[in-house]
């Protein structure tokens, strides 16, 4: 994880560097203040541009290490409290659209399987591939215009109940929910064929009973696994969905940084979403441990397949 993080803090601040703004022209732009050189030159000495590119990486790096994002070009106010206010919401979002992904997903995936060429299996390889190919933008506009405006069931914009996240929760997590549907329904289908449960059949066990109490747990791994690398995507994907409902998480407040060439902003969101990223795989890891004790044993053998 530590190798993994130093390398996107590190080529987020390269990148930002190779942009043809002047960090001090944007500072100098967002606060209204005509440049010239001896303004540029001080401005380049106060945020510390005016030393080499690894002595800035290194202080960056440091005030990283001690929670300590820098000062927003635009409103002068430091980037870790302006991202704190805002994570609340990004990360209830996420983490609704997530669990509304898993709990409808799960069941559509076990009834396709269950019912493999069936009806049943043809209705949801339909909804799978709709979630699939439709736009989030666009799913989010239809919900808004029929939900919303003609059926007036939930509000237009805001975050400040739980039912502001429904309707944005729906639109982040349709698509997901045809991924891991696919996923659970081929994984279900290949344990099904494994010897485990013709000895369970043997057993007197009924269809059910075995998908639930021993199928389920070795082919829910690939869901589980694709959950851990959405979960950094489903945080960078609330940007959209975010200035469409009118919610004031980190993605909005990302944008107005990016137009505002607010470069501290920036980086901190970056490097924020690269954190939630190797989080979000660590879950994962963990999580498949739990479910499959023959990797930790693996492991401890020091097999490394």
């Amino acid at each position: 994880m530590v190798p993994v993080l130093l390398g996107a803090s590190f080529v987020s601040f390269l990148l930002l560097r190779l942009t043809p703004i002047d960090p001090a022209k944007a500072y100098l732009s967002v606060s209204n203040i005509v440049p010239n050189e001896e303004t540029l030159r001080a401005v380049r000495t106060q945020l510390g541009l005016d030393v080499p590119f690894w002595h800035q990486y290194g202080v960056w790096l440091g005030q990283l290490i001690r929670l300590d994002l820098g000062t927003s070009f635009y409103s002068k106010l430091p980037v870790t409290s302006e991202l704190a206010a805002r994570l609340p919401v990004t990360a209830t979002l996420a983490g609704a659209s997530l669990m509304l992904a898993l709990l409808v997903s799960i069941p559509i995936g076990i009834a396709s399987a269950l019912r493999k060429n069936k009806l049943t299996d043809h209705i949801c390889r339909l909804l799978a591939f709709l979630g699939a190919s439709m736009p989030q933008f666009w799913l989010a506009y239809l919900l808004i215009y029929f939900l919303s405006v003609k059926l007036d069931w939930f509000p237009l914009q805001g975050a400040d109940a739980w039912f502001h996240y429904i309707l944005p929760s729906v639109t982040l997590a349709f698509a997901l929910i045809a991924t891991y549907s696919r996923l659970l329904r081929a994984g279900l289908l290949e344990s099904l064929e494994e010897p485990f449960v013709l000895y369970a059949r043997a057993r007197g066990l009924g269809t059910f009973a075995i998908v639930t109490r021993h199928v389920l747990r070795h082919a829910i791994r690939p869901v589980v696994t694709a959950a851990g690398m959405n979960l950094g995507k489903l945080f960078a994907g609330t940007v959209i969905v975010e200035q469409i409902f009118g919610m004031p998480g980190m993605g909005g407040f990302f944008l107005e940084a990016v137009f505002h060439r607010d470069y501290p902003v920036i980086q901190g969101y970056l490097f924020i979403m690269a954190f939630v990223f190797v989080m979000g795989n660590l879950a994962a890891d963990l999580i498949q441990a739990s479910l499959d004790p023959r990797l930790t044993q693996a492991i401890g053998k020091g097999d490394g397949r």
